[in-house]
């Protein structure tokens, strides 16, 4: 609740009677009454039908206020963060708030990497044809929203199947020439985190930059993680509708990887480790420049270019749980690592327009995008490594068992019409044409160069969709949506693991569609926003068991294995009231249904013959997801009360129940988490005390099949971390 009291001074603005000679006792003396006015934290929002110049008509989208959050942001908790999102799949994989590894609807988590994730709208993916995951990693303290929308809107974004996930900066205080703000944590397992920033608007320019170091033990042994990021922002506004802005970001961290375990070791120990010699590093900058034009009233233009600079590094021992990483007796040293270093020179130009124009009594808008992509990823690995403990890159002097290279061009090409055909109904239909291809080159050591790999692959697709919405009222909205979507041929797709693994000359990019239709609105107290969705993935990669005479044995040959297909609901809904005159209450449920299957002629690889797969479920989609929350608020201090479900799911595509003896496959038990989460805010001041998982259940979330290794990657226990903050 505030309370403003407008004194005598405002009300003889406004009160026409009182004349000019008015004594000023006399006006003390006037008294307008007191206003009292509710406040409340927002909850989650929907991205507005024009934002920039992206149109978002009929799509289904969330917009996340980082800034007003109860949740662990110094650990960017994901799901905490993404809580009031439905169907968030989260992968608990890279330390203390290191890495953000989620997905939507079915698909792979690993570093998001189904996702077009931007930072203020800049992409943000390694590299979208040959490693599309997301290296690069913001500090949450730096984010002041998060805009998430769903496959449909792959016509504008980028042809991603999951979507466009958009981590909005804080922008500075325009009233100050300098602003700073300052958050700092502590927290269990050594973490320590401090984020501060400055930034203000002086004349035409406005000014953003921060720094950020976050260092942690980790949960398990062996799990110690070292963090700093930085950015800066300079912004100049030539007019009122022309700007130019500028930007730096730049990531990085040390992450000790503690190796995997086997279901009987996390049984025994889960905060164990089987590796104290493996470290992962990725150092990632994203500079970019960016021009905003307001042509006129209906007219809008803007343009960015950017890069994704930068090595992703690791040293590793890597083998499964159930070997030893021990000195040896011989030799009185550890064994040799590999070292595995890729090389990022990621570049995109995007130019975009937007126009108005009257038509049938009505406001359509029609926007169109032009976007360049040219990439180079050089992949070294293999490299024999040094038998010591620390963080060393330096190889045997017989050079990278592997050095590729991978260059890609694409020019894709977009246009979507939002078509007002009545002031409540409109329909959005639109097209996009991908042209491109990728070229393969290099050498590996142990793979002869006559071998018949693919070396150039052609992407050329042309991308349909339509979107509908009606408006039943200012409150209530129908929506509907479908666009076709598709996954390049990565990197790891090409590369043959040793001399009994083959590649398809000719494999093919994945493809399908996504199709959702839903209601979503307000009313009284209650909120929400409910559809059903179904993802079809054709083309999907994976191994064959074939036979070579050459050799006499089997090999693994990879190429495109088979179709899936995901229906699914996705539903939300809050109710919000208030507990007296000062008190507000909400509780809320997020929670999705996934059925995800095989289908068709799919087939995968067991021993040494081929089995189909048809009906077996798709691996690491739980049937379950569901977040159910409780807030109250008094005043400057808030308390909100989170229960995170996830059902159990499979590993693999063979849907093996019985564990193996690494614990790469079998099955991903169901797990339920309890966190608490506190903030009391008083003026520029605000403390915030997170638990994380209160009743320290032990789980874990996936069964990798390759990085960070092949086993259980046991999830945290019970934690607790108190930040406070200032803005000045």
């Amino acid at each position: 609740m505030n309370r403003i009291i407008i004194v005598a001074l405002a009300a003889c603005l406004v009160t026409s009677n009182i004349h000019a000679q008015t004594p000023v006792d006399t006006l003390q003396q006037v008294l307008l009454k007191e206003v009292s006015i509710r406040t409340q934290r927002p909850s989650i929002e929907r991205l507005p039908t024009v934002n920039g110049t992206y149109l978002w008509s009929g799509k289904k989208s969330e917009v996340i206020s980082v800034e007003n959050t109860d949740a662990n942001v110094a650990e960017k908790t994901p799901r905490q963060i993404f809580a009031k999102v439905p169907g968030v799949f989260v992968y608990d994989m890279d330390g203390s708030g290191n890495q953000t590894n989620i997905s939507t609807r079915g698909l792979d988590p690993h570093r998001g990497w189904e996702f077009n994730i931007r930072a203020n709208g800049i992409i943000t993916n390694s590299d979208i044809y040959g490693y599309p995951a997301s290296h690069f990693s913001l500090p949450m303290e730096a984010i002041g929203r998060i805009e998430l929308v769903r496959g449909t809107g792959a016509l504008q974004y980028g042809a991603q199947f999951g979507g466009m996930l958009n981590y909005v900066l804080k922008t500075p205080d325009t009233t100050k020439a300098i602003g700073l703000e300052s958050i700092n944590s502590v927290g269990s397992y050594g973490l320590l985190s401090s984020y501060n920033a400055l930034g203000g608007k002086v004349g035409k320019f406005e000014y953003y930059a921060f720094y950020s170091k976050r260092v942690s033990d980790g949960y398990r042994q062996n799990s110690n993680s070292d963090y700093d990021g930085q950015g800066l922002m300079l912004k100049f506004a030539a007019s009122e509708n022309f700007a130019l802005k500028a930007e730096l970001l730049r990531s990085n961290y040390i992450y000790k990887i503690p190796g995997p375990l086997t279901d009987a070791m996390f049984a025994a120990d889960p905060r164990q480790s089987t590796r104290a010699r493996n470290y992962f590093n990725p150092e990632i900058y994203v500079p970019s420049l960016a021009a905003d034009w307001k042509v006129n009233a209906r007219t809008r233009l803007s343009w960015t270019a950017s890069a994704v600079l930068g090595e992703r590094r690791s040293v590793q021992f890597d083998r499964t749980a159930n070997i030893v990483d021990a000195i040896n007796p011989n030799t009185l040293a550890y064994a040799g690592r590999q070292v595995d270093i890729d090389g990022f020179n990621s570049y995109t130009s995007e130019l975009r327009l937007l126009h108005s124009y009257p038509l049938m009594g009505h406001t359509s808008t029609i926007v169109a995008g032009v976007q360049l992509i040219n990439n180079h990823l050089n992949r070294r690995q293999q490299g024999k490594g040094t038998t010591g403990t620390d963080f060393d890159l330096t190889i045997d002097p017989s050079g990278w068992g592997r050095d590729l290279h991978l260059k890609s061009q694409n020019v894709a090409v977009s246009v979507e019409n939002k078509f007002q055909l009545t002031s409540k109904f409109t329909v959005s239909p639109g097209i996009r044409y991908e042209s491109g291809n990728s070229k393969f080159s290099g050498t590996t050591t142990y793979y002869d160069d006559d071998k018949d790999l693919p070396n150039t692959i052609q992407h050329k697709f042309p991308l349909l969709g339509i979107n509908t919405e009606y408006a039943f009222n200012k409150r209530q909205t129908l929506y509907a949506g479908f666009s076709q979507a598709y996954r390049p041929v990565i990197f790891k797709d090409i590369i043959p693991g040793n001399v009994y693994e083959k590649v398809d000359k000719d494999l093919e990019d994945a493809f399908g569609y996504n199709a959702e239709l839903g209601w979503r609105g307000a009313a009284g107290g209650f909120k929400w926003d409910v559809g059903a969705f179904a993802l079809q993935y054709n083309n999907r990669l994976g191994n064959l068991a074939q036979y070579d005479a050459d050799i006499d044995t089997f090999v693994l040959y990879r190429t495109n294995i088979g179709d899936s297909r995901t229906y699914g609901l996705e539903m939300f809904a809050e109710y919000g009231f208030y507990l007296g005159e000062d008190v507000f209450a909400s509780v809320f449920s997020s929670t999705s249904y996934f059925n995800a299957e095989y289908l068709g002629d799919s087939i995968r690889v067991n021993g040494k013959e081929n089995r189909s797969i048809k009906g077996s479920k798709v691996e690491s989609v739980p049937e379950i997801i569901s977040r159910n929350g409780l807030n109250i608020r008094y005043k400057g201090l808030s308390a909100s009360l989170l229960y995170s479900y996830t059902a159990e799911s499979f590993a693999d595509p063979l849907n093996t129940v019985e564990p193996s003896a690494t614990g790469a496959v079998g099955i991903v038990p169901a797990y339920g988490l309890l966190d608490l989460n506190t903030s009391f805010r008083i003026r520029n001041v605000v403390v915030r005390v997170n638990v994380n998982n209160l009743l320290n259940h032990q789980y874990f979330t996936k069964r990798p099949t390759f990085y960070p290794g092949a086993g259980i990657w046991p999830s945290d226990g019970r934690s607790l971390v108190v930040t406070v903050g200032l803005k000045i």
